[in-house]
């Protein structure tokens, strides 16, 4: 098998809770040496986040596979000497402080370059390093709201919703990896190092540019219509006689099939549902003929109607279902790993598939400061007796090897 993409590249990861690790996670299931810099006693701030296993938030191993873990107090002047003896031999950083925190630690980029021209530093923030809002915080559900997320999001006349996963955190990590991807290819075109700046608003914005287009085409509001689409029908989501499907024709090909399927050839011809334009003007009414059907059966029969006739559709799964559910399984997207606290632990499988790669998630997320030892005594030649000293001083952690569950 051959080599990762990434195998070779070193990244220091000073993030912290989703957008950051889930950037991070990315890097490393491409095979980079990800190096996670947690503080003393403390760790990632998704650590302390329920439900625990044994004392391990599912939650932080959730978004930490194939990581290293040191503990490294920042503020404490050694710890700042050994990170940055640390980015000599590094490739990349990556960090989601507020703007401005790594310059007041005098850790920032015109220092980190200073001594090591290649680095690359990304950084993810609510509002980016350069904007008027530069210095506020934010949450994915900040971003959300005041992205327009929130206003297209909901049932139609109801209030606007945040979307059931972190969309804002996700989107900046998977921009961020992308950002750091093209820095270490242009790094071996001969750029050298730069900065990676992206902002969880930006990549939001970027998300709704369908939406920017068509107010301004149109001059009308997008506004919330549930699980219908503003731009075609049928596509929406039907209640059965036992639960919940969606479908969606959206080209005037596959309503046709889809007619002829329900043993209604008559909607092709009716002047309501002629073209695209037409159906979407009338969705209310074509739902309502589809809905009055699709009650007469369960999901799994209508499911495995459509399927057989190549019309798009799908059950709408429980978390538990999808767990369940073969194809996740067949996929590598649903799988277990060892962990040495927690046990077997499931988690989320990686969804880029290579012909001559195998990126699959081998190794569980770490333990707080599990890799201290390892990290410093094989990066930076520390003795045992050094690192004493440090932990004594609480510059690391204590010592101590994780002890695995009984």
């Amino acid at each position: 098998m051959a080599a990762k993409p990434l195998d070779g590249v070193r990244v220091l990861d000073l993030t912290r809770i989703l957008s950051g690790p889930y950037c991070t996670a990315i890097l490393a299931n491409l095979g980079a040496e990800v190096i996670k810099i947690e503080i003393p006693g403390k760790g990632d701030d998704s650590r302390a986040f329920t439900p625990y296993v044994h004392g391990e938030s599912a939650y932080f191993m959730s978004y930490n596979n194939q990581k290293k873990s040191i503990t490294l107090d920042l503020k404490k002047e050694q710890g700042k000497e050994i990170f940055l003896e640390m980015v000599k031999h590094s490739d990349v950083v990556v960090e989601n402080f507020r703007t401005g925190i790594m310059e007041k630690l005098d850790i920032g980029f015109e220092k980190m370059s200073g001594i090591n021209p290649n680095i690359i530093h990304a950084s993810l923030s609510g509002f980016g390093s350069t904007g008027p809002f530069k210095e506020r915080a934010a949450y994915d559900i900040i971003v959300q709201a005041i992205g327009g997320v929130m206003s297209l999001t909901g049932p139609e006349g109801g209030e606007p919703l945040r979307s059931g996963i972190s969309i804002g955190d996700i989107g900046a990590g998977l921009y961020t990896a992308i950002g750091v991807i093209a820095a270490l290819y242009g790094r071996e075109r001969g750029q050298g190092g730069q900065q990676v700046d992206v902002a969880m608003l930006d990549c939001l914005v970027a998300f709704m540019g369908n939406y920017l287009s068509q107010y301004k085409v149109t001059n009308k509001i997008p506004l919330r219509i549930g699980n219908k689409h503003h731009s075609l029908a049928p596509f929406a989501s039907y209640k059965t006689s036992d639960s919940t499907i969606v479908m969606a024709a959206g080209n005037d090909k596959l309503f046709s099939m889809l007619c002829k399927c329900l043993g209604r050839e008559d909607l092709i011809t009716d002047p309501r549902f002629a073209t695209n334009i037409l159906r979407v003007q009338n969705k209310y009414d074509l739902d309502e003929i589809l809905g009055n059907i699709f009650l007469t059966n369960t999901s799994v029969y209508w499911v495995r109607l459509f399927e057989e006739k190549g019309i798009p559709c799908g059950r709408v799964n429980t978390v538990k279902e999808l767990i369940e559910h073969p194809y996740m399984w067949g996929q590598d997207m649903v799988l277990e790993v060892e962990h040495p606290v927690a046990g077997k632990f499931l988690t989320a499988g990686f969804p880029i598939k290579f012909s001559k790669t195998l990126c699959r998630i081998e190794k569980p997320a770490p333990v707080l400061g599990q890799h201290t030892r390892e990290v410093l005594s094989e990066m930076l030649g520390m003795t045992d007796d050094e690192m004493r000293s440090l932990a004594e001083s609480g510059v690391i952690g204590t010592m101590e090897t994780p002890v695995e569950k009984e």
